[in-house]
């Protein structure tokens, strides 16, 4: 591994050494307010835009001299920026600046306390998760110090290779797809551990492993600091530390992006496993079938290598096809990106800077990685692959749905996945004698050549979910704006074939199969 010198990040002691100080820690946070809708309202809409694209300066500027707590807490632990230690002090009266210095966040350096990590509220939304334990709520997340804190003390923003992320964008969004769970639940490459502690709200135990010990020591002192218990840390690459144990769940948000395997290129831990390619991925989609208990689910995000003009999509599917346990899968790729812009994607989040000469180097040894292989783009996406209880699996779906999405989609996934199975268990006079009722979110365009009463496009939107359109015949519409729950499927068939002069058997057969489509995308539920 190469390791980017210079700012190695501070040892984290195991937090279990120092309980004591962790929930002194919490009920300090917790009295000041340290929340992520006053650290908003601190600095204000604008300078908050700013953070999220590592500007600092707004921020600060926004909080001016101001000393309370909130003030105080923001600079030292969102933001980084070491502060007097009479301040600290104030803010922290329970853990104090030595309880700091003893769980590894924080040393003293000339009546300044320089804080070693970031410590950030997380709000939390887990409506999907088990009757009882679903809500909204609020984390403390200790994750590395960011590119805005290196930089801000003339350090320079590279990361370590050992750096540990925080809440990001690619977390965030896997915890949005995170589908409930009892009993079990396997968290691959937990990082500072935000999968595993959204996971224990539903789930009896968790189990947390990652090829970092820096990221299980973050993990453990989340879990601790939020009083979440059951969190249990492995050592180890993918299935290894569990090896023969079978789980309800499986939730990954893996190192999968590709890296070239050659001297000079720096290999992050959160990003980069060590695999060449998209090995990585093909790794846990043929190997996680072994970790599932029958019915259980895993779900993962991952990058696929599109080479020589062959389809990303069907290496993923023979990766699928490769498990010894059959598996179900849908597979969602989410966007597609050539080269160059992967290349200048990943340098870029490793701190290099756009112009430089080191980041053209990093550039174009992605570009000679990707050539000596064929690669003509990468394609992004979600993967929910499950072990069937019995038999043979029933669902291998693989598309594109590249337009943007509002809300987490877990609840979505959930009913789609249910659909799938009670559509599985009828056949087409099943599905006929079922009463539909349209979604609540479902409308209708219309386009029509000007002067022709008869519209030529009619079009289904979906207001949630994946936000699909769908181009449908009269015939189709017709059926979908019957659907009110009082007449099942079959006798609106009959009627519309009436309507429209049609051969009803002939009808039926058309319509039937893209009802299936509509029920499982959430455009028709059952009544």
């Amino acid at each position: 591994m190469v390791r980017v010198s210079g700012h190695p990040p501070h040892p984290i002691p195991r937090a279990e050494s120092h309980p004591e100080l962790c929930a002194l820690l919490s009920a300090d946070l917790r009295a000041a307010g340290y929340t992520a809708d006053a650290v908003r309202d601190a600095w204000g809409p604008l300078a908050d835009e700013a953070v999220g694209h590592g500007l600092t300066g707004p921020a600060l500027a926004a909080l001016g001299i101001r000393s309370d707590p909130v003030a105080v807490l923001a600079r030292l632990l969102f933001l980084g920026i070491p502060t007097a230690v009479d301040a600290v002090e104030a803010a922290l009266p329970g853990c104090r600046v030595t309880g700091l210095a003893a769980l590894g966040l924080a040393t003293v350096d000339e009546g300044e306390v320089v804080p070693a990590v970031l410590v950030r509220p997380q709000d939390f939304d887990d409506q999907a998760a088990a009757e009882g334990t679903g809500g909204t709520g609020q984390w403390w997340i200790v994750s590395d110090l960011d590119e805005a804190a290196l930089s801000s003390r003339g350090r320079g923003g590279v990361l370590p290779t050992d750096h540990v992320l925080g809440v990001g964008g690619a977390s965030l969004t896997l915890a949005g797809l995170q589908l409930p769970a009892a009993g079990t639940v396997l968290d691959v490459g937990t990082g500072c551990g935000i999968q595993a502690l959204r996971a224990r709200r539903s789930a009896d135990r968790v189990v947390a492993t990652d090829v970092s010990e820096r990221a299980l020591r973050l993990t453990e002192l989340n879990a601790l600091l939020n009083g979440v218990d059951g969190i249990q840390t492995r050592h180890g690459s993918l299935f290894e530390p569990v090896a023969g144990e079978l789980f309800d769940r499986v939730v990954s948000n893996p190192p999968f992006v590709i890296t070239p395997r050659v001297q000079g290129v720096p290999e992050y831990e959160y990003r980069d496993a060590g695999f060449a390619g998209d090995d990585l991925v093909a790794a846990f989609v043929s190997g996680v079938g072994e970790v599932l208990a029958p019915g259980g689910v895993a779900q993962l995000l991952g990058n696929w290598e599109y080479r020589d003009g062959a389809d990303g999509l069907d290496r993923v599917r023979a990766w699928v096809a490769a498990s010894p346990v059959p598996l179900n899968a849908w597979v969602i790729e989410r966007e597609r990106l050539d080269p160059l812009a992967y290349a200048e994607l990943w340098v870029r989040d490793g701190g290099t800077a756009a112009g430089t000469d080191e980041y053209a180097r990093l550039v174009g040894a992605w570009l000679d990685d990707f050539a000596r292989r064929g690669v003509t783009s990468v394609g992004f996406g979600y993967l929910i692959l499950s072990r069937p209880f019995e038999g043979a699996p029933s669902l291998a779906r693989y598309e594109r749905v590249p337009q943007p999405v509002a809300g987490p989609l877990g609840p979505h996934l959930l009913d789609a996945l249910a659909v799938w199975d009670r559509l599985a268990a009828l056949d087409d006079e099943a599905l006929a004698a079922s009463l539909l009722i349209v979604s609540g979110d479902v409308t209708e365009a219309r386009h029509h050549v000007p002067g022709n009463e008869r519209p030529s496009v009619i079009e289904l939107r979906q207001g949630g979910g994946f936000a699909r359109t769908v181009q449908v015949d009269p015939a189709l519409a017709a059926l979908v704006g019957a659907s009110d729950g009082d007449l099942p499927v079959g006798s609106l068939i009959a009627a519309i074939a009436d309507l429209l002069d049609a051969d009803a058997g002939a009808l039926s057969a058309d319509l039937l199969p893209r009802v299936r489509e509509l029920l499982f995308t959430g455009f028709l539920r059952f009544a």
